[in-house]
């Protein structure tokens, strides 16, 4: 699995270069967008660092991009069948959240995505992250509170919790076992 975890890392780092270049940026300019830093895009370029599921999303909403569609274009064309071998896996550094792309397509409108979030861990994700999708998230195990907006939802095993409009989400696991949790987007 860390062969994957590295191969997705270095291909995220390629991706956002190609973002960036390809919109004829500078780095000042990605960091004015986004409001990452220059040295942390430029090391994140450099695949010296691996980036937290916020920096992420800050650099996917400059690309006017959701953290789903960036990770869609860094891992390349899809298959129909996803084999549980090759999914692309992908753990976020600063609170070791594990993603797991199950299912994804340029050509299907739905993804499927598999996270393990460590206990005593929280991510917050700006509403930016949600503009052009539709999402539900579904607790395979352990509990998974998301506060949405100003609403808070606890989430034990096998409760699924459907999105409304765009707003600041965090997504916290504060029991002392892990929480894995499958999230469904539509995009629109």
């Amino acid at each position: 699995m860390d062969t994957l975890v590295d191969d997705l890392s270095q291909r995220l780092a390629q991706r956002i270069r190609l973002e960036r270049d390809g919109r004829g940026w500078s780095l000042a300019e990605l960091a004015e967008r986004s409001g990452v830093s220059k040295a942390t895009i430029s090391k994140i370029e450099r695949a010296e660092v691996s980036p937290t599921a916020v920096v992420l999303v800050r650099l996917a909403s400059a690309f006017d991009l959701t953290l789903a569609g960036l990770m869609l274009r860094a891992e390349g064309e899809g298959e129909r069948l996803s084999r549980g071998a090759t999914q692309p896996v992908w753990r976020d550094p600063e609170t070791g959240y594990l993603r797991r792309q199950v299912f994804s397509r340029p050509d299907h409108p739905v993804e499927l995505v598999r996270v393990e979030l460590p206990s005593k861990q929280a991510v917050t994700l700006p509403a930016s992250s949600y503009a052009h999708i539709r999402q539900l998230v579904w607790v395979l195990s352990g509990s998974l509170v998301i506060t949405e907006g100003g609403a808070r939802h606890v989430l034990a095993a096998g409760d699924c919790l459907g999105f409304g409009p765009p707003a600041e989400t965090t997504f916290a696991n504060e029991t002392n076992a892990s929480c894995t949790y499958v999230v469904a987007l539509a995009r629109s």
